[in-house]
């Protein structure tokens, strides 16, 4: 009769189970709450390549920008590269570092992805680190536009989809050699994006 007595006092599995739901159903619920509406919005709204954050108006809108070392590269490649460019090209530009970034095949960093090279004339990755003209920001509004599309790559706000996977450029300018093997990918204001052919190696 004890036995039973405490047998039916222990809470059973199915009990305990749904007090651990209940509870973390509560905290997403804190944390949901303190995310913001705005923010939880952006999470579920699909963004294509036609989003209103490839604008003028909506990069005109946001704050200045600042931030650290890597923030500082970045702002500093579009700018020399791509000041001239739409929105969507400097957005478009900017990731193609960030894919470099991310693919094993380059630094593993925003400023060494953009110094690579640098120090040997003209074999640099970026031709405005090894050209020998020094880096002067002259044009302080192109730079607080390039600094806000930095800034928005960093924060994870750009869909990270306008080149496909691009991992080199170049402008319609100039004809290098490797865009003939390479598979172009986009063509936006006056870049062309490729993705390289990257031959695997087998042992068989």
């Amino acid at each position: 009769m004890i036995l039973a007595a405490g047998v039916l006092a222990t809470p059973s599995f199915a009990e305990r189970s749904k007090d651990a739901a209940e509870a973390i159903l509560k905290q997403e619920k804190v944390e949901l709450a303190s995310a913001g509406a705005s923010h939880l919005t952006s999470l579920v709204t699909p963004v294509s390549r036609h989003s209103a954050i490839y604008n003028a108006s909506w990069l005109n809108a946001q704050d200045k920008a600042n931030g650290g070392a890597q923030w500082e590269c970045l702002a500093e490649a579009l700018y020399f590269e791509a000041r001239g460019e739409t929105v969507k090209g400097q957005f478009a530009v900017a990731e193609v570092i960030m894919n470099r970034v991310k693919s094993g095949r380059f630094p593993d960093s925003i400023c060494g992805v953009i110094k690579q090279g640098t120090g040997k004339k003209y074999q640099c990755q970026f031709t405005y680190t090894c050209d020998g003209i020094p880096e002067r920001v002259s044009e302080p509004r192109a730079w607080e536009r390039v600094g806000k599309v930095a800034r928005a790559i960093l924060d994870g706000r750009a869909p990270m989809n306008l080149t496909d996977g691009a991992t080199h450029y170049h402008t319609t300018a100039v004809h290098p050699r490797w865009a003939r093997i390479y598979t172009r990918t986009a063509s936006i204001g006056v870049h062309l994006f490729y993705r390289h052919t990257w031959r695997v190696s087998s042992n068989g």
